[in-house]
């Protein structure tokens, strides 16, 4: 059975376990469905699940919500599963010979945790600095692997659901990264809220695609990375998540004008810039904050220092032939080739330089004339050579909205990505206000969040007053 983590915070954060539950797809789903595990899904093999929350302001009794909210979100989750079995099912690792797969068989399911919370709810859902710890009694951790003599079967997904009684609600989602990246996670999201918020009716979802025809062995690198893994990987299923001890977080709201205006910017004075985008200019403005303000925050950076900023881009509409918009499993490459020196990005041109860096690196990767996988087989060599030096990466992507979910009361009130607690990342998603603005995620200890909060202010100000 699922056990609420334990954490080292005040009471006021504690949340009461109501009810601990397996939700199954619905009897008239496939007895079976197995899908490969390819390339794309086994870079993520050895990272942590994911974990994020949706809080919804939704004032309600805590005996309406379970009296009648509960009862439809199990049932919309198990019509939501019968379009995504792989998510009911589990990760298998063979531990004799073959590759692994994703494999749903009929009586697989998903730990759903229902719970109480007497929290501020209203301070949750700021964008204002809180100790990261107070969100980890929202999610829950998956359960742990089963174990047979061929193989360990590891669960995909676990979902946790909080009253917040005569405030609102908190939607906790742990999935195992192997299994999707964001964008299916979303897909899978918003698929479950419309099903609930329409009553069981599934016409309006974007149902996954399952074909992995054109992903299956590129090049062979699906056996060349399985057999990495098999080398190089500590454990055959992902590490705990422990909430962390000394971080805070806050969101950081670039307004769409604000983007417009850094893009005019950039073009006015680095005509010959390369892929100037929302994403480059917001990525740029983020990196130099970090970089002018790491001194303030206790930090000894030599300026001749280089610097990596890493991100992944979407394959989906890049390979040949492309795969659908809805296509389920992870389907992104890292592309880890920005870099700049520390006194450069913390420089007056700072911005310009940090944005023609990331514009090059998505240049030379996603848009390479030999095509967005040409190195890939180099990848884990790339990834070894940034061990030890200064790098920040980014997750998400302001293509993602999870503004746009709706359950039946409203869009959400505010999205968190818990997996930034972990390495620092900073977590990018479309905001809920204003239209088209970005919202910025990030963990860091106290210190570092107070400075990098005043020279984000102080940055966007001189950059377009």
């Amino acid at each position: 059975m699922l056990q609420p983590q334990s954490l080292e915070a005040p009471t006021a954060m504690a949340t009461t376990v109501l009810e601990h539950c397996q939700v199954t797809p619905p009897p008239d789903a496939a007895i079976e469905f197995s899908l490969p595990l390819v390339f794309f899904d086994l870079i993520w093999w050895d990272f942590p699940p994911n974990q994020s929350v949706l809080f919804f302001d939704f004032p309600i009794s805590k005996s309406r919500f379970l009296d009648t909210i509960v009862p439809n979100l199990k049932q919309s989750l198990s019509l939501a599963l019968k379009h995504f079995l792989p998510l009911a099912g589990k990760i298998i690792h063979p531990l004799i010979s073959g590759m692994p797969i994703s494999l749903y068989t009929i009586g697989d399911s998903v730990s759903l945790t229902i719970s109480e919370s007497g929290a501020d709810f209203n301070n949750l859902t700021g964008n204002h600095q809180r100790d990261s710890r107070e969100f980890y009694s929202y999610v829950p951790q998956l359960p742990p692997a089963t174990s047979s003599s061929d193989s360990i079967r590891v669960p995909a997904l676990a979902l946790q659901v909080t009253v917040f009684p005569e405030h609102g609600v908190c939607f906790g989602f742990t999935n195992h990264h192997v299994i999707g990246d964001a964008s299916t996670v979303v897909s899978f999201i918003q698929s479950w809220a419309s099903i609930n918020r329409f009553n069981g009716d599934s016409k309006y979802c974007s149902l996954p695609s399952f074909d992995r025809t054109n992903v299956q062995d590129l090049n062979g690198l699906d056996s060349t990375y399985w057999d990495l893994i098999l080398k190089d990987c500590d454990s055959l299923e992902p590490p705990l998540i422990n909430p962390p001890t000394n971080k805070f977080r806050a969101t950081f709201v670039l307004r769409e004008e604000d983007v417009q205006k850094l893009k005019k910017l950039l073009l006015s004075e680095r005509k010959s810039a390369t892929h100037v985008s929302s994403f480059t200019v917001a990525c740029a403005l983020v990196w130099i904050c970090l970089a002018k303000s790491a001194t303030e925050s206790g930090e000894m950076v030599p300026d001749d220092e280089v610097e990596h900023f890493n991100f992944v881009a979407d394959c989906r509409s890049r390979l040949n032939p492309p795969l659908p918009a809805t296509y389920f499993g992870n389907c992104v490459v890292p592309v880890l080739q920005a870099k700049s020196s520390h006194g450069k990005l913390k420089g007056n041109d700072g911005f310009f330089i940090a944005a023609e860096s990331i514009g090059l690196a998505i240049a030379q990767t996603v848009f390479n004339e030999k095509g967005i996988l040409h190195d890939v087989q180099n990848l884990t060599a790339q990834f070894q050579e940034l061990i030890g030096k200064r790098q920040f990466s980014v997750a998400g992507s302001p293509r993602f909205d999870f503004y746009s979910v709706d359950y039946g009361w409203g869009r959400p009130k505010k999205f968190e990505a818990l997996f930034i607690d972990g390495d620092g990342a900073i977590s990018f998603c479309k905001s809920r206000e204003p239209e088209g603005g970005l919202e910025i995620g990030l963990s860091r200890p106290k210190i570092s969040i107070d400075s990098f909060a005043t020279t984000f202010t102080e940055v966007l100000g001189n950059l377009i007053p």
